[in-house]
């Protein structure tokens, strides 16, 4: 019985140990998640948020009539980091967080087809109602780092209750 129970005991101990290491896998695993979308959603952001500077800036030359071809030459720039950094995301951000990565990323690709064609014809006119879109494009880039800190839990804790 002594021999029964040692051995008991012992698969006890190691069944027990077994799932220690397995929840200290899962947790790195968790941790290494929530790494993996941070550095995902800065490059995002920071690449939405550039490639919104860069319209205004173009909308700016466009007004000024000066440094026109260097600023839609900074645009293309920028358009190329958001679609890099957005491809990315498409394989690491979770649903709700690409539901509104997804609309700011069309409304900026709509609001560049809108500066290109205005940039091509000229159309001063049109610059107003550019502009007033600027606000709309903020807005959505506001609520996908909304979304993104909401899903890194960076509001939560004993610093935000």
């Amino acid at each position: 019985m002594e021999v029964e129970a040692a051995a008991a005991q012992r698969r006890e101990e190691r069944d027990h140990a077994e799932a220690l290491q397995e929840a200290e896998r899962d947790r790195v695993r968790a941790e290494q998640s929530v790494l993996l979308r941070r550095t995902c959603y800065i490059t995002l952001n920071t690449a939405a948020r550039q490639y919104l500077t860069a319209q205004v800036d173009v909308l700016h030359a466009l007004r000024n009539d000066t440094g026109i071809d260097d600023s839609l030459a900074q645009l293309e720039i920028r358009r190329t980091a958001m679609r890099e950094s957005y491809a990315e995301a498409q394989l690491i951000a979770p649903r709700p967080v690409m539901d509104v990565a997804g609309a700011a990323s069309r409304r900026l690709n709509a609001a560049y087809g809108e500066l290109k064609r205005i940039a091509v014809f000229r159309q001063a006119e049109d610059l107003d109602a550019f502009e007033e879109g600027v606000d709309r494009s903020w807005a959505h880039l506001s609520e996908m780092r909304q979304e993104m800190r909401s899903d890194l839990k960076v509001d939560e804790g004993p610093l935000y209750n």
